[in-house]
């Protein structure tokens, strides 16, 4: 949450809200299926109806919510065939975006990364879920803007806002150990300027993580 403490004395509080609300979903926060109130919601990101509304719209446009009955939305609960669906097109996209990322990056970008893997694996050693699943992003994230590949980036964020929700009821069911992380290999790979073996890495990454939702929707 650390992105919204510093933005948001010049953030609207429309687009707080929506930022709040997007990490709620992100971070698995709300969990597939749980139905919330507009209400509860106000109280929970602590702004106004009006804002709310604003950032459900949005949030509902990007498929991260649903409208059920009574005035309650809910986070979409994802079944096998999108996943099959998310990963084609995260597996076509991601791997790309970090080929591109590592012929643009310098050293001070590689160090940043490294930063936020450190800190990932700390969340493990600790079983910080909440914890892992931020870092992760945040490594995808910064990894991913380096390649100023801004439309296909659009694209990668609003799947990950698909995935995450169930990546983390995931991880809230079989806890940190073997959680999916290949960022070691893919930050060695950066360190020799080996796009292909980076993008490698992040495919491999990906597939492990998809692996471990399939796991949790099949009951395994």
């Amino acid at each position: 949450m650390e992105d919204l403490k510093i933005e948001s004395q010049k953030q609207p509080a429309h687009e707080l809200a929506y930022r709040k609300l997007r990490e709620m979903i992100l971070f698995g926060e709300l969990a597939p299926g749980q139905a919330v109130t507009i209400q509860g919601l106000v109280a929970d990101l602590d702004t106004g109806i009006t804002q709310v509304r604003e950032a459900i719209r949005r949030l509902t446009a990007e498929g991260a919510l649903e409208f059920k009955d009574n005035r309650r939305i809910a986070v979409p609960r994802l079944t096998l065939p999108q996943l099959d669906e998310l990963s084609f097109a995260r597996l076509e996209i991601e791997p790309y975006l970090s080929k591109l990322a590592t012929k643009r990056m310098n050293g001070a970008d590689i160090q940043r990364l490294n930063i936020i893997d450190k800190t990932l694996n700390m969340a493990i050693a600790q079983g910080d879920i909440r914890g892992y699943l931020e870092q992760n992003y945040y490594f995808h994230r910064e990894l991913y803007a380096l390649s100023q590949a801004t439309i296909l980036i659009s694209i990668s964020n609003a799947l990950w806002l698909r995935v995450g929700p169930s990546l983390r009821v995931g991880c809230g069911r079989h806890g940190t150990l073997n959680l999916p992380d290949k960022h070691e290999e893919a930050l060695a790979a950066m360190r020799i300027n080996d796009a292909d073996a980076v993008a490698s890495a992040i495919k491999e990454d990906i597939e492990q993580g998809h692996q471990h939702i399939r796991s949790t929707l099949l009951g395994k």
